[in-house]
């Protein structure tokens, strides 16, 4: 099949699969999409995808990182950035050295460094796997960013401790000392070069949109877009880590974010293009690790005759000394600093074991597990083939399927067995926020003296009316945490006189303009409220979300009604 006929393919299916798993509810969407994948690839006349693990890491990777590292809320993702690192960085050295010697002992054909690869292949996590299993079974929030701060940081150490485990089997040289200077500078270069480009693009946008404003919204998301890819590619040619360079750049283009509450349709634009990209890619993600298992488990399968079942042993036996070891380094190595987040704040669930249990199952492989299997080279310098290779891309896919229907099975029962968890830290936060945003809206509308001096006494008593009805909804709103109504005209403007009609209109257009007034009041009050800290990342986006659909909507409403006025476009009614 064509490439491009297979790329529409598996966007095809991963759009169906989505809309399937809404009514399949009861099997998380990754595995729906990994057995469709697997389905329509099992015959012999089936569809075969020769698999670039390159280009793969190139094409799907760095915009998914970048796009979790925009969205994760910076302030929990500091706050806990010690439990986060304990995770994606220590228990990966862990993992690769206690697991790397429990597979060389179990299959002693297998070098000692191939079994370290082989424990750097597996040691990465997937957030967007776990998301999708837990999604409505209430895993506490703050959990859910730690686990989401793991895989940002852990893909990046999992596969530079896969590089180094296969340049020692290729040279048969290691040096600790080496690996440490290397992986420092791969880190530490990965983060400057994403850090640095991430701020650039974001000033470079700045000068433009300050000449320009919000026309060249859908050229800036575009090259948005392309950010990451950059990223990912300036960050690989210069010898560093190309995925922390993506996540680098999505993490300071949210701070650069924090100074442009005022365009409104590049906002939007972003939202729904990263939605349709994230969705798109995490489906093709799963398909074509279902599209490779035919092909893996048959082949390794057949060569393996009556000892099919040593293979299937020997994935369960690495998948479950994967999840033991995450299970003791969480009790013994990371329960004390969650501890401490919890006394001091930064974290409102208290650590327990049944948590301590939730966050070890959720430690499941994912896409980036397969794509650095399948990275390993097919040959020695000497020509002779890579130690074991298809047994160990044979094994890092059971344990993608090992801990994937297992997660499936065992996070939704140990989640309900947990005490009802309701984040009352963040309903308390965003209340605050948005009663901020109402008194500062409510103040806006105060009119001076001298603005008052500057009009006649009808103008400003049909100013006072307006000021008073929008005053009043502001009240309710505060004190009822509800949303107002919107403005009706009235059903019997026909039986008016035209002067009449047209002072009604002048009326409406100017209440609408002062409620376009107070969304940006509200909206600069929100952001000024995540600049100190007060809410995080999601609560803005959220809450800003709303505000910009409702200034739109009066927008609309309100060039509406100056086209009924006989008014241009530009004038105002104030």
């Amino acid at each position: 099949m064509h490439t491009v006929e297979t790329v529409l393919l598996v966007l095809m299916l991963g759009a169906l699969t989505g809309i399937a798993a809404r009514y399949v509810s009861a099997i998380p969407l990754p595995l729906i999409q990994i057995a469709m994948g697997a389905l329509i690839a099992w015959p012999q006349e089936g569809l075969h995808i020769a698999f670039d693990p390159e280009l793969f890491l190139l094409l799907f990777i760095p915009p998914l990182l970048f796009a979790d590292g925009w969205r994760i809320p910076k302030r929990e993702f500091f706050a806990l950035a010690k439990p986060i690192l304990l995770l994606a960085l220590v228990l990966v050295l862990i993992t690769v050295l206690g697991l790397g010697y429990l597979i060389h002992w179990m299959i002693p054909s297998m070098p000692l460094t191939v079994a370290f690869a082989l424990a750097a292949v597996v040691s990465p996590t997937d957030a967007v796997a776990v998301s999708a299993i837990t999604r409505n079974l209430g895993m506490p929030h703050k959990t859910m960013h730690m686990l989401e701060g793991e895989s940002l940081l852990n893909d990046a150490s999992g596969l530079v401790a896969v590089k180094f485990a296969v340049a020692a089997t290729l040279t048969g040289m290691f040096s600790w000392k080496g690996v440490a200077q290397e992986f420092t500078w791969m880190a530490v270069g990965g983060l400057g070069i994403g850090a640095a480009m991430g701020w650039g693009f974001s000033y470079a946008r700045d000068a433009i949109t300050r000449r320009v404003g919000d026309v060249a919204a859908t050229q800036m998301v575009l090259l948005l877009i392309l950010l990451p890819f950059a990223s990912y590619i300036v960050g690989e040619k210069i010898g560093v880590s190309g995925i922390l360079a993506a996540v680098a750049a999505g993490i300071a283009t949210n701070f650069a974010d924090l100074d442009r509450s005022n365009f409104i349709s590049e906002r939007l634009q972003t939202e729904g293009t990263w939605s349709m990209v994230e969705a798109a890619f995490n489906g093709a993600i799963f398909l074509l690790l279902g599209l490779q298992l035919p092909s893996i488990i048959g082949t390794t399968l057949l060569q393996s005759g009556n000892d099919w079942w040593k293979l299937l042993g020997y994935v369960s036996a690495i998948s479950l000394g994967l999840l033991l070891v995450r299970w003791v380094w969480i009790t013994l190595g990371v329960h004390r600093s969650l501890r401490k987040a919890h006394r001091e704040g930064r974290m409102e669930e208290k650590p327990s074991a049944l948590l301590n249990l939730a966050t070890t199952m959720a430690g499941i492989r994912g896409a980036v597990t397969l794509a650095a299997a399948l990275s390993i080279p097919v040959a020695l310098p000497s020509g002779k083939p890579f130690p074991e290779r298809d047994l160990l891309i044979f094994l890092a896919t059971g344990v993608i399927l090992f801990t994937l229907v297992l997660g499936a099975v065992t996070l939704p029962l140990i989640l309900r067995r947990m005490p009802p968890h309701e984040d009352t830290e963040a309903q308390n936060e965003e209340r605050a926020a948005r009663i901020a945003a109402c008194k500062a809206a409510i103040a806006s509308l105060t009119m001076t003296v001298e603005e008052a001096q500057g009009h006649d006494e009808q103008w400003v008593a049909q100013y006072q009316e307006v000021v008073g009805r929008i005053t009043q909804e502001y009240r309710n709103r505060i004190h009822m945490l509800d949303d107002a109504s919107g403005v009706a005209t009235s059903t019997e403007a026909q039986r008016d006189t035209p002067e009449m009609v047209q002072e009604r209109r002048m009326r409406y257009m100017k209440e609408m303009e002062l409620r376009l007034r107070c969304l940006q009041v509200e909206r600069d009050t929100l952001y000024a409220e995540r600049q100190a800290h007060r809410i995080n990342d999601e609560m803005l986006r959220s809450s800003v979300s709303e505000l910009d659909m409702a200034e739109v909507s009066l927008r609309k409403r309100l060039a509406v009604a100056r086209r009924a006025a006989g008014l241009p476009p530009g004038d105002s009614a104030l």
